[in-house]
């Protein structure tokens, strides 16, 4: 009989090394878990007969007992296994053993949520709670206004510290201010001067970027010609536009070469406008109220030189401008005919409200603009910034209500030269205070 010990990390890989070494008949003689893992003593050949006699052979004496001493009865004889049961129970455990691992490996579950106050307590916090509310309100209003007043000192900072360093620059800079130029324009333009600069370049330099940033179709009045539609907010005169440039396509090419569209349902009078209009120049006027109708007046005047399109003046936030969008977008895919959009700004609306107009026509993708009421205007530095900052071609200029007079084609350095103009008849107080609030935070990088 051979006899040998075997240690593993666990039951399955120790019953696995017996089954290796000793073959499938190996008897497990004993087994018991150690500071190393499994310990199994295994056996070949084994006679049982032998062993009991080993067995019986090294016990030791027994203990006699006193004749005072209770005696225990006696327990049962346990009942004997034979080897082959004893390597099924073996097996067994080995094979619970994966599991008890993968338990004890197991994160443990987290902790049951606390449970929810009664509602007298609850009561009883409520002050509280609205104290700590208010308390975090007043904080964050004077961390508000402290960063606010921080802003303004660093404003402050930088821009004297601009006006000493870079006098030049700093005097550019107010001039883009007094003509009302935005702040990220006036930046963009001052970043391409020369370095040094003198007092006479600091005071013609600018008015030239401008003129060179501002964009111009470079088209007389007596080319205007194709299927155009002005579009753009209510009120900024696209009527009387429209009225102007059929007169100037009148007087070039005949009024059976002209015609009028009016797609404007909205506005009560609209389309009598411009009838009048048609009247008066001897060109005829045809409605449109949808896509469909559009398409086909377009497609029966595709014979003619110039055709304008009158639409309603919707503003950005209005859910009409996207249903007028669809109808033009539909006429071109409809009809043969291709219809450019012309974006009607007026001049005497502020910068915000003239950025806003564009960015909510830019899905109609307008390919030029024309400017109205510059006589209204104090001043077009608004104007001119948003064109620069959208880069859309300046088509013409309108200033007075007369037809045909009152229209001309877009000059940059006419438009410059006046803007320059009207803001020399204005005063300007508080300036230093205002040209740090504008330019210092762009000038401290912040």
């Amino acid at each position: 009989m051979k006899i040998k010990r075997f240690i593993a990390p666990d039951m399955r890989q120790a019953m696995r090394d017996v089954r290796a070494e000793q073959g499938a008949d190996a008897v497990i003689l004993s087994t018991r878990r150690l500071e190393e893992g499994i310990e199994i003593i295994a056996a070949v050949d084994y006679d049982e007969a032998l062993m009991r006699e080993a067995a019986r052979v090294n016990a030791p004496a027994p203990v006699p007992v006193a004749a005072s001493a209770p005696t225990k009865p006696p327990m049962k004889e346990a009942v004997k296994e034979t080897p082959k049961e004893r390597l099924k129970d073996i097996a067994k455990e080995a094979a619970k053993e994966p599991a008890k691992e993968t338990r004890a490996m197991t994160p443990p579950s987290p902790p049951p949520p606390p449970l929810p106050l009664p509602a007298t307590e609850l009561a009883a916090l409520q002050p509280v709670f609205e104290q700590h509310a208010l308390e975090t309100a007043r904080m964050r209003t004077e961390l508000g206004g402290l960063r606010q007043l921080l802003e303004q000192q660093l404003s402050s900072l930088a821009w004297n510290d601009m006006e000493r360093r870079s006098p030049m620059r700093a005097r550019v800079l107010r001039d883009m201010s007094r003509l009302g130029i935005d702040t990220d324009v006036a930046r963009q333009l001052i970043d391409e001067l020369p370095e040094e600069i003198n007092a006479d370049q600091a005071r013609y330099l600018p008015l030239g970027l401008l003129s060179r940033s501002l964009k111009v179709s470079g088209r007389a009045l007596a080319d205007v010609c194709g299927v155009i539609a002005l579009v753009g907010p209510t009120g900024v005169g696209k009527t009387t536009t429209i009225a102007k440039l059929a007169a100037c396509a009148v007087m070039h090419h005949g009024p059976n070469k002209v015609a009028l569209v009016s797609t404007d349902h909205y506005r009560i009078g609209a389309a009598a406008q411009l009838e009048h209009y048609g009247r008066l120049l001897g060109v005829r006027v045809y409605p449109a109220y949808d896509a469909v109708g559009l398409a086909q007046t377009l497609h029966l005047l595709r014979d003619h030189h110039t055709v304008l399109v009158d639409t309603a003046g919707v503003a950005g936030n209005d859910p009409r401008l996207q249903q007028q969008m669809e109808v033009l977008r539909e006429a071109t895919t409809h009809g043969a005919t291709t219809l450019r959009a012309c974006l009607v700004l007026a001049a005497n609306a502020q910068a915000p409200a003239l950025d806003d107009s564009v960015r909510a026509y830019l899905p109609l993708q307008p390919s030029v603009c024309i400017a109205t009421k510059l006589d209204e205007a104090p001043s077009l530095g608004g104007l001119l910034s948003v064109l620069i900052r959208h880069r859309i071609p300046l088509d013409c200029t309108t200033d007075g209500q007369r037809v045909p007079e009152d229209i001309s084609a877009a000059d940059a350095r006419v438009l410059v030269c006046r803007a320059a103009q009207q803001q020399r008849k204005l005063g300007f107080a508080g300036e230093d205070l205002d040209m740090a609030e504008r330019f210092g935070m762009a000038v401290a990088g912040l």
